[in-house]
């Protein structure tokens, strides 16, 4: 189709094609009319001035490592911004970071957030690793910003961030605008860090542009796909045997009216209360249990488990709690603050806290997000989730997941549940004839349930092969007659299990990845796409580490020459990670 519009117009590569869908085909006569139209609205609105002589746009680099999507959304309302200010983005996603080009870039916005216990987003690992060696150049030229992403209940709160900011500096980059650091609740901390770095990166000698008609073609219908909704619990069931020490909760969820189109990879984030006991106690230790206000709000709106450094320095500014200053000061906060959650902290002191206080020390109570373990080519009217309760002792104390807790303990079939879409598009399925390998122990199995779902659906002829693990075969081998049937017509080429307490020694995915070393690789080298979904801390680092000792040994390479053949892989976007 021909292509009036050029790539390099002052529109969003997305606006681009729909203008150049319109355009394009349009008639002499239809364009002629658009462009009188257009020219009317300008000439009504915009005072007669002597056009200025065209410039190009001053370009902008915004680089981005996420993990959930919120630094890749947050790179394209700056690019949307940017283009308002005379400059023209380019987004880059870490994971495709050429170090060599930093040094010819003048403008760099990097957005990035902070994983689990201080780590880089899974897929930036690689090139935020490059980015710490020796093998950057000087950056003497380059001015930068850094907006850093992450959340206070870990220790190593947004330290991704700090450290590519510090980073930069020691390479020779100025820092233009100062770093902000935004737990959950980043919405407006972010705007306001993204307008001071547009104005300190914008050209200061540009005329003004006059009247900018802003056409957004593809914001108001993604809004709508994206903003919570209720959903009804139509199937609420245990996985586990009785005799298991753990619960797993298959949900099935109907929507009022179509569906959202999700797609297999996708996650639903899940709206959770607060379990109401947990937060009579809470009331109760502060003074305030005949706040039934108060109550609901913490109930329905607020963080009140969480224990971070930044909820402690807040306690201990607000109440002058000496106990709560001793700890900052000594040092032990951080240790302290392990294993504990702000009821602990609140019953230490003993000190009785107003409602005011109180809100002012909790967070905005977030979801927590769920990989979809259906297709819509098999639950066309709604989505299954698979969700493991959260449940252990510490100092004395049985906690609960808040999100995990809800599902076990207070939704039913019937209940409703809010829910918003939080779509993947760096977890979805390759072409239908390309093989697949699938690791995903216990509920990281959700999203190749969808997979071979949606596989069966459409036909799909290539081949694919299941790591699974668990604690029990007996009791805890989560959705087994599915995976028997699936192994059964075919659409399931091949499944391994580890079992964890059925052995002497403990037996995981990665083990049985090692024990099939020569036919994992041969499945790879022959294009197959690797996904592992599940535990970020452990699994997910300990099934790339067998995979390098995998190429190692069957390639006969070095660990380095191994390393890199992973690394291959992974920029060529076949091995995949979903991890939490």
């Amino acid at each position: 189709m021909n292509a009036p519009i050029p790539k390099n117009a002052p529109f969003a590569l997305e606006e681009i094609e729909i203008l150049n869908r319109v355009v394009g085909p349009a008639s002499v006569h239809q364009r002629a009319w658009l462009a009188g139209f257009l020219a009317g609205l300008d000439a009504a609105t915009v005072p007669a001035q002597v056009a200025p002589a065209a410039r190009p746009a001053e370009p902008l680099t915004i680089l981005f490592a996420s993990e959930s999507g919120n630094c890749e959304k947050l790179a394209g309302d700056m690019a949307k911004a940017a283009r308002k200010q005379g400059l023209r983005p380019e987004i880059i996603d870490m994971a495709d970071l050429d170090l060599g080009r930093l040094a010819g870039v003048r403008r760099l916005a990097v957005i990035v957030a902070t994983w689990g216990e201080g780590d880089p987003p899974a897929r930036a690992a690689n090139a935020y690793a490059d980015l710490m060696s020796d093998k950057v150049p000087a950056l003497a030229n380059v001015e930068y910003a850094v907006l850093a992403l992450g959340d206070t209940a870990y220790a190593e709160f947004c330290v991704v961030g700090k450290v590519i900011d510090e980073r930069l500096a020691v390479l020779g980059a100025k820092r233009v605008v100062e770093r902000i650091d935004c737990d959950l609740d980043f919405a407006e901390p972010a705007s306001r860090w993204i307008k001071q770095a547009l104005n300190a990166f914008a050209p200061t000698d540009l005329e003004p542009r006059g009247t900018v008609i802003e056409v957004d073609f593809a914001h108001q219908a993604a809004t709508a796909v994206l903003e919570p909704f209720e959903a009804e619990v139509i199937e609420h069931m245990n996985l586990n045997s009785s005799r298991s020490e753990k619960q797993t909760f298959h949900l099935e969820l109907a929507f009022d009216g179509r569906a959202p189109a999700y797609k297999p990879g996708d996650s639903f984030d899940l709206y959770a209360p607060n379990d109401p006991a947990y937060v009579d106690e809470l009331l109760t230790a502060t003074g305030l249990a005949s706040d039934d206000r108060l109550r609901a709000d913490l109930i329905d709106n607020r963080d009140v488990t969480t224990l971070s450094l930044k909820g402690l320095e807040a306690y201990a500014q607000a109440t002058h709690d000496r106990s709560a200053k001793d700890l900052l000061a000594s040092g032990e906060a951080r240790n302290w603050i392990i294993g504990r959650q702000l009821i602990d902290l609140i019953e230490n002191s003993q000190i009785k806290l107003s409602a005011e206080q109180l809100r002012n020390i909790t967070r905005p109570l977030g979801p927590r997000a769920y990989s979809i373990a259906s297709s819509r080519m098999e639950a066309p009217d709604g989505a299954h989730l698979l969700v493991a309760a959260v449940r252990y002792e510490s100092h004395g104390r049985t906690r609960k997941g808040v999100a995990s807790s809800f599902v076990a303990e207070r939704l039913r079939k019937g209940s409703r549940a809010r829910v918003k879409l939080r779509p993947n598009k760096h977890f979805a399925l390759p072409s239908h004839d390309t093989d697949i390998i699938m690791v995903g122990p216990g509920t990281g199995v959700a999203p190749f349930r969808a997979f071979m779902q949606e596989r069966r659906a459409v036909g799909a002829k290539g081949r694919s092969w299941l790591f699974f693990g668990d604690r029990r075969f007996t009791h805890d081998f989560l959705y087994q007659l599915e995976w028997q049937e699936a192994l059964k017509d075919g659409v399931l080429t091949r499944m391994d299990v580890a079992f964890s307490r059925d052995t002497p020694r403990k037996l995981y995915v990665q083990h049985r990845i090692w024990q099939h070393r020569r036919d994992v690789v041969d499945w790879i080298e022959g294009g197959a796409h690797l996904y592992v979904c599940g535990d970020g801390k452990a699994m997910a680092k300990d099934v790339r580490k067998t995979l390098v000792d995998v190429f190692g040994d069957v390639k006969r390479l070095t660990p380095g020459a191994a390393e890199q053949a992973i690394r291959a892989i992974e920029r060529e976007r076949r091995y995949l990670q979903d991890v939490y």
